[in-house]
């Protein structure tokens, strides 16, 4: 994990069940002696969320709806992190913090944890944008419930990624997004039933295993995850005045090639690729401003 990140040395559940109690009821014991929960206790990995953005990001109300994607927040900081060393490149090494660094969050879903952990950490002023409704109106409970600094819009264009979105006098520092990965539902419903297999689970993954991992706009879109950030570089170019770096995690390494050759066709000024590393996970996302 990145060496800034709250969590790089695991999760200590002593400091977790004090700030919810709540979780010490889902806590099993592993061989080592150690406690963890059962990832695969949709109920339990929501209430380490819970526990975790309240002991170390000072969040008193998170909830989400059941059909909502519940994020794993350690990897969601590092991401955070990492947009805080690309603006430090461009800062004499120093992080900018505090609210004159506006992010905009696309696709922020109803758990809003980007804005909640860009805000908490680095004090970044944010807007998050989603196309679902629903998702919405939780973010702006989740908002308000803080009283974060945060404006959720709902983008009611599907097709438009910025376009009403950013208005005419909007500057941000920098945008973020975690794409969908599939190109449609039975893509989506694989990759759930890989998830459960790696878990330990034998049965087979249904449309309400599909709603543990999130709901369908969260999960796939139409074109999938190469499609979605092909459109986000084409439209990114009317916006090349009002933003200063975009960028997108990127789940599929094959993606990468054919992506970075459309950003040298749209002749932006710098690109980059930034690695992630969590555990034995990769993870990766691509920058580029104009």
């Amino acid at each position: 994990m990145h060496p800034r990140n709250k969590h790089l040395s695991g999760y200590n559940f002593d400091i977790l069940v004090k700030h919810l109690p709540e979780l010490s009821n889902y806590l099993i014991t592993k061989h080592d002696g150690e406690s963890t929960i059962n990832f695969a206790d949709k109920s339990a990995v929501l209430l380490l969320n819970k526990a975790l953005l309240s002991a170390y990001y000072d969040i008193r109300f998170w909830d989400l709806p059941e059909q909502f994607l519940c994020p794993p927040i350690p990897g969601r900081a590092d991401y955070i992190h990492a947009l805080a060393d690309l603006l430090a490149d461009d800062n004499g090494g120093v992080i900018p913090t505090g609210k004159s660094v506006r992010c905009l969050d696309i696709g922020t879903g109803a758990n809003l944890v980007y804005p909640i952990l860009g805000q908490s950490i680095y004090k970044w002023r944010f807007v998050g944008s989603d196309i679902n409704e629903v998702a919405v109106k939780v973010a702006q409970n989740i908002s308000k419930a803080n009283k974060l600094n945060v404006k959720v819009k709902l983008q009611n264009n599907a097709d438009m990624i910025f376009s009403g979105i950013v208005g005419p006098t909007d500057y941000f520092d920098i945008t973020m997004c975690n794409p969908p990965f599939h190109a449609n539902a039975e893509e989506a419903l694989k990759g759930t039933q890989r998830k459960w297999k790696n878990l330990g689970l034998n049965e087979k993954a249904d449309e309400k295993l599909l709603n543990f991992g999130g709901h369908a706009p969260e999960l796939w879109c139409d074109g999938g995850e190469f499609g979605f950030v092909k459109s986000m570089i084409i439209q990114s170019a009317h916006f090349k005045e009002q933003v200063g770096w975009f960028t997108c995690l990127i789940s599929k390494k094959d993606n990468l090639s054919p992506l970075t050759k459309l950003l040298k066709q749209q002749k932006v000024s710098r690109f980059k690729t930034v690695k992630m590393l969590q555990g034995n996970k990769q993870s990766r996302f691509l920058a580029w401003c104009y």
